[in-house]
């Protein structure tokens, strides 16, 4: 069975849907008969390397909201993402653009260790600070997560890959995904947001037993799409 999911690394929820995905499929009891991969989604393809603002002042600006509810909205954010393991800090987070990483996530790929970078990246980017768009930050990031350092280089330096993350985000749009995280089984059903792990376990057993020419949707989990978290 496979799996695709489409996310950002700047996506909050992608990384909490991350870990509620991950226990359901743990305890999934064909877990060693499914595959997972990782799809691209710009949250803002138009965005630069480095935001010149800080997050807490992006999102107000973004939802006209206070600088105050904005952080507001990062602490409540935070501790959900507490309750899944996980430790985000906003307060150092440098967003920007995350079509090289992206690339990168493709090129860990073709060495069998996608999921590896995909979690790097996501730490990078919500625990430890580091600017995400920036390419020398990428690279030892990719660097950290095993992947050839000639190879990284290489890609940060051209446009390999890229034609790949532009794929992945047609197909996107083909099937109506507007926010991420989205998972699709086998192409036949779906999940938006970052459902609770007793919803994903659902729609593994259910992929399993089903094909479907059409993709159902469960929908109403946590997501983040163009407009915001």
């Amino acid at each position: 069975m496979h799996v695709e999911i489409w996310s950002d690394i700047a996506c909050p929820w992608c990384y909490v849907g991350k870990r509620r995905f991950e226990a359901a499929l743990a305890a999934f009891e064909h877990r060693d008969e499914v595959t997972v991969t990782w799809r691209s989604f710009e949250l803002d393809p138009a965005a630069p390397r480095e935001r010149a603002v800080d997050g807490a002042t992006h999102l107000a600006e973004k939802y006209g909201t206070s600088r105050e509810q904005a952080v507001a909205m990062q602490q409540r954010m935070t501790d959900v993402a507490a309750g899944e393991g996980l430790e985000f800090r906003f307060d150092i987070a440098r967003a920007g653009n995350t079509f090289d990483a992206h690339r990168l996530i493709h090129l860990a790929a073709a060495h069998g260790a996608q999921d590896e970078m995909k979690e790097r990246l996501m730490r990078a980017y919500l625990t430890e600070g580091e600017p995400i768009g920036d390419p020398e930050a990428l690279a030892r990031i990719a660097v950290d997560a095993g992947l050839p350092e000639d190879e990284v280089r290489e890609l940060l330096a051209g446009d390999r890959f890229g034609a790949e993350v532009r794929d992945d985000e047609r197909t996107a749009a083909q099937f109506g995904i507007h926010a991420v995280p989205f998972f699709v089984v086998d192409r036949a059903l779906g999940a938006s947001g970052a459902q609770p792990s007793e919803v994903f376990a659902e729609l593994l057993r259910r992929g399993w037993e089903t094909r479907s020419s059409a993709i159902p949707v469960v929908a109403g989990g946590e997501a983040c799409g163009p407009d915001g978290c």
